[in-house]
């Protein structure tokens, strides 16, 4: 294993073993690593929608305040490093190749067990404990979820807080079709002893998320009981809302990333930091939590790739996440004509997220691009009566850059990896 290529060729290799629920694989691993995840301060963050941006800000909060943060999340929008950052930092070309060079060996031995081999999420997971236990360690590490909770490969670490964002149905072939069995999935993080922040809302997940704190004697800390966001407007470039908690009320918060949704994103990362701030003596004043929150990003999120003409990325890859961009779109463009180009995966719900869609868009264009699970034709076949298809995203793209008026927007929406390559080509372009 001496170059990036063949270290990314040898880790994606992995996808072929598909998605393998289950923790004896990563504790047979840290048994063999020395036990990386015990040396970590951690946040575990899981959740439906909005892990992700709420990593993004409490990494800028604590950046802010000084801290060397380390965050792994997925999947990536434009270099697969993107997914173990510190501050923001992808890590480089040579340390991929390391930590490939030092779990292969580990992977070919674990595959001649009755375990079978690591899946490539498995892989990635370990790389980044390792990276930050022994390569290169930092002051704390957000460690996002890859999927569920419970069997997820990160839930071999002991955090110091978890965090729980949204619960919504996605997923149901591996995590339940009930709010209830898949928030018994995401309450799987809560581990003894360490609190929970959640921005759930729904009574029924919630209760099972009570009944899982309670069983292992975490408090929670409940959006819309022990703190609370109260929104305010929309800017430019980011929202406005006033926080409340039971540590600090601040008013007149601005996020740097657009939509509603974002309010209650941004009121998760603030009650956490206040957390660490209280009780683990994290050393965080106000002006760290105003700036790290209007100064963060987060790639495919409601993102303006272009101003003239208006083009948006967001990565509303299920109903939850099509809600949330929908009720943003018609706060921030209510008098625009919105065309939306979508294209999805076809294991997800096109059917809702389409009506979910028409609610706001003037237009819907249906699209595809090279991915196993992408959604072809036959699969929008259904909405084509009164929709359009297009083969050609990427002339489409071109042609509304050079056509479009000031009054006209374009939304291109649904699968993050469709983000990833849209991204990519405007960039490119």
């Amino acid at each position: 294993m001496t170059t990036y290529e063949e270290a990314l060729s040898w880790i994606h290799g992995r996808l072929q073993l598909g998605i393998k629920p289950g923790l004896k694989r990563m504790e047979w691993l840290m048994e063999k690593m020395k036990h990386p995840e015990r040396r970590l301060r951690a946040v575990h963050i899981g959740g439906t929608n909005g892990k992700g941006s709420t990593v993004a800000m409490m990494r800028s909060i604590l950046e802010k305040a000084g801290y060397e943060v380390g965050t792994f999340t997925s999947p990536y929008i434009e270099q697969f490093n993107e997914r173990i950052s510190i501050n923001g930092q992808p890590i480089s070309d040579e340390a991929i190749v390391e930590l490939t060079a030092m779990i292969k060996p580990l992977a070919e031995e674990l595959e001649k067990t009755e375990l079978g081999g690591p899946s490539e999420f498995e892989v990635i997971t370990a790389m980044a404990l390792y990276y930050f236990a022994y390569t290169r360690p930092v002051d704390i590490v957000l460690f996002e979820v890859g999927l569920g909770g419970r069997l997820d490969s990160t839930n071999v670490i002991q955090p110091l807080l978890s965090v729980i964002t949204t619960i919504g149905m996605d997923h149901m072939q591996f995590l339940g079709d009930t709010l209830e069995d898949i928030a018994f999935e995401k309450a799987g993080i809560i581990k003894n002893g360490a609190p929970v922040v959640t921005g759930v809302k729904q009574e029924a997940a919630l209760g099972v998320i009570k009944g899982r704190a309670k069983e292992v004697r975490s408090p929670v800390y409940q959006l819309g009981e022990q703190f609370k966001a109260d929104w305010q407007t929309s800017m430019p470039q980011g929202e406005v809302f006033h926080f409340q908690s039971v540590f600090a009320n601040l008013k007149d918060l601005m996020t740097g990333l657009n939509g509603l949704h974002q309010t209650d994103n941004a009121a998760v990362a603030v009650m956490s930091i206040l957390y660490l701030r209280t009780f683990y003596a994290f050393l965080v004043e106000e002006e760290h939590i105003r700036s790290g929150l209007q100064s963060a990003k987060w790639p495919g999120r409601m993102e303006y790739v272009s101003e003239q003409p208006t083009i948006l990325l967001d990565g509303a890859h299920n109903p939850e996440g099509m809600r949330a961009l929908a009720a943003s779109l018609a706060e921030r463009f209510p008098s625009k004509n919105i065309t939306a180009l979508f294209s999805g995966m076809k294991d997800k719900d096109l059917k809702e997220m389409t009506e979910l869609l028409e609610k706001t868009a003037n237009h819907i264009v249906f699209t595809t691009f090279e991915f196993p699970r992408a959604a072809k034709k036959k699969d929008f076949a259904p909405f084509l009566t009164t929709h359009q298809w297009e083969e050609d995203w990427q002339g489409f793209i071109q042609k509304f850059q050079q056509t479009a008026d000031e009054n006209e927007v374009l939304v291109v929406t649904g699968s993050l990896y469709f983000i990833s390559e849209v991204k990519r080509f405007i960039k490119e372009a």
